[in-house]
């Protein structure tokens, strides 16, 4: 314990505390001996980037209890890496710093049924570079990130029932999950041009709401 404190720069008597608001997980022990590890020397290190950022033990110690619940990453990748996503590992205090004080145990829970977020030992892996820079560039817009999570939840059904439409389309006859590999480019044409006109539709009604809007309010 004296090492491990010393290690974090932090006294014994604060590390026991942490220990007692369950911030920190028991030692392995051996007998009588304690035995703590790099996991150990990690997560103090998260709680005092996560202090010095702002946060209250209160809900770092929510923000912990999230992370110990959540799947890891052998859980998030499933059967392999996505094929076209790049993983993306981040300390805690670096995902707060993507989200600021948006980074809650709520939002973070959200996020890890969403399977955006996996854990590995003291460190969070996100399943993918293009949504977590997407995401972060919504809030950074002032976007609450819950706001951002909710719509995640229903992009997710769309895109589920897109996907099959075009797996059902393809895999008639013959055809192989090889051929649907290989022809995945075009659904992915189709899906990036039907969302590009549906904008321009929303749009364009947007507009002619305000106009008419504008219209019935003039003298």
């Amino acid at each position: 314990m004296e090492e491990l404190a010393g290690l974090a720069g932090i006294t014994v008597r604060t590390l026991r505390f942490y220990r007692e608001r369950k911030l920190l997980a028991p030692p392995r022990r051996e007998g009588r001996i304690a035995w703590y590890d790099e996991t150990h020397l990690a997560r103090l290190r998260t709680i005092s980037a996560l202090l010095e950022r702002g946060h209250t033990l209160s809900g770092i110690a929510e923000l912990a209890e999230a992370f110990d619940h959540g799947r890891n990453v052998g859980e998030l990748l499933g059967l392999g890496a996505p094929s076209e996503e790049t993983p993306v590992r981040l300390s805690p205090e670096e995902l707060a710093d993507f989200f600021g004080g948006q980074a809650t145990p709520e939002n973070l829970a959200t996020a890890l049924d969403l399977g955006y977020l996996g854990t590995d030992g003291g460190e969070i892996v996100h399943i993918s570079r293009r949504l977590l820079d997407a995401s972060a560039a919504l809030v950074r817009e002032g976007i609450p990130l819950a706001d951002v999570l909710a719509a995640a939840h229903r992009v997710r059904a769309h895109a589920d029932a897109l996907a099959e439409i075009f797996t059902d389309l393809v895999l008639t006859g013959d055809r192989t999950p090889e051929d649907l590999q290989r022809l995945r480019p075009l659904a992915k044409s189709v899906m990036e041009a039907e969302v590009s006109m549906a904008l321009d539709r929303r749009l364009q009604a947007r507009q002619q709401d305000q106009g008419r809007r504008e219209a019935l309010e003039s003298p």
